[in-house]
């Protein structure tokens, strides 16, 4: 700290929030921990980042063929994402 090597940390002077933290199930804080400092995503997450992605693409075309086919991706991660999320519930039983 002397040094100054903290100085420019994110959020210097800001509290810290730690909602999502105590919101994640105890079970699997310390790897959603481990995994978020290592900048990685859980799967679940990137699903609904690549189905955020697609709706956006899906709400600007203007071809029906490609909106089809947009809508098709979507309920395919839709499905994958449901699917795991239901694996993870049962695991934790």
């Amino acid at each position: 700290m002397a040094r100054g090597e903290f100085d420019d940390l994110p959020g210097k002077g800001k509290p810290l929030d730690l909602t999502a933290y105590f919101d994640t199930p105890e079970d699997l804080r310390l790897a959603f921990s481990l995994l978020k400092g290592a900048g990685v995503l859980p799967a679940e997450v990137e699903i609904l980042q690549e189905i955020a992605a697609l709706k956006e693409k899906a709400g600007s075309a203007t071809d029906r063929a490609e909106i089809a086919g947009l809508n098709r991706q979507i309920q395919n991660l839709q499905l994958k994402f449901n699917t795991s999320l239901d694996r993870l519930r049962k695991q934790r039983r």
